[in-house]
């Protein structure tokens, strides 16, 4: 028979170690849920790595200046379209003021013309002078039908006017006026000839001046053309010098005195006989001054080249007296 009290000591032992062992494994579950989650098995969390590849980075910087020169291009191709869109609306603009401002000239033009020609009308019939003959008014007006040999075929017309970097038509225009147009930019006369040199001065003329020392008048009127030709010459150099000498002394006033009324009516009296005397500058360059008016004018050009004013003055009274 078996000792009770070993037995007793058996269970005890195999109780012991049986609660040591669920203790144990207790323990070891506990541990195990407190220990952190593997980097494995949470990829979610995995952090990327701080060291790049030099080829990536490469990749990279060669993509973002790409995109930089390519919106460097952009923007440059913008401003030039920009730029030139500008230069085309300033170019258009440019054109329309120089037609408008062509259109307006050569309608000022037009009416002085017919200015001149109603005032020298007026001076004719003034004087007793036969009025302009009609073939004469419609030449000087650009009217008339131009004689054949002296026309331009109107495509060529135009031909000539876009080498020129003119407008080749008008508003309104016809060949006639944009014959005329032409012949005025090159400086051809009607008859398609280069125009005579326009010299300058209070009355610009086609009359080549003559010194100052043969500006004196003879005597008479010659007979001989070449010496009338000349003749002219004299008596508008003597003009032109006349009012030039008039005009400096009158800007050499005092401020007072040119815009006092006194001052003011001598200007106006200056300008005046300025414009009263182009029609007769026109007869010089044409050469057909009748011989009842040139003749007169020499004997006071004459007096007034010796100071004999009064002289002159009663020859003036009787050239106008005489003419009325």
């Amino acid at each position: 028979m078996a000792c009770p009290d070993n037995d007793y000591s058996f269970i005890t032992l195999t109780i012991y170690t049986s609660n040591a062992m669920d203790f144990a494994s207790l323990m070891s579950a506990q541990i195990a849920k407190a220990k952190p989650t593997p980097k494995s098995e949470t990829p979610q969390e995995v952090k990327p790595s701080k060291y790049i590849k030099r080829a990536d980075v490469e990749a990279q910087r060669q993509a973002d200046y790409a995109a930089e020169q390519k919106a460097i291009e952009d923007a440059r191709i913008a401003r030039l379209d920009k730029k030139r869109k500008f230069e085309e609306d300033e170019a258009e603009k440019n054109r329309a003021r120089e037609e408008k401002r062509k259109r307006l000239a050569e309608e000022s033009r037009r009416l002085r013309e017919e200015e001149e020609e109603r005032e020298e009308r007026i001076r004719r019939k003034r004087l007793g002078l036969p009025d302009l003959p009609p073939k004469e008014k419609a030449i000087e007006s650009g009217d008339a039908t131009p004689a054949p040999e002296n026309d331009i075929a109107d495509e060529e017309l135009v031909q000539k006017l876009r080498e020129m970097n003119e407008p080749t038509r008008l508003f309104g225009e016809t060949h006639n006026g944009r014959l005329r147009r032409y012949r005025k930019l090159a400086g051809l006369d009607a008859t398609g000839k280069p125009k005579a040199v326009m010299y300058p001065g209070p009355i610009p003329t086609t009359l080549q001046p003559v010194p100052e020392a043969d500006m004196k008048v003879p005597d008479a009127v010659p007979k001989d053309n070449d010496a009338r030709s000349f003749l002219y010459r004299q008596l508008a150099s003597y003009f032109t010098l006349v009012l030039s000498e008039w005009q400096v002394s009158l800007s050499l006033r005092d401020e007072a005195v040119k815009t006092s009324s006194s001052g003011k009516a001598a200007y106006s009296a200056m300008v005046q006989a300025r414009d009263s005397m182009v029609p007769l500058y026109r007869k010089l360059e044409k050469g057909d001054v009748e011989a009842g008016i040139l003749g007169p004018i020499v004997e006071i050009v004459r007096a007034c080249q010796e100071r004999r004013y009064v002289d002159a003055n009663d020859a003036y009274l009787r050239l106008s007296i005489g003419k009325a």
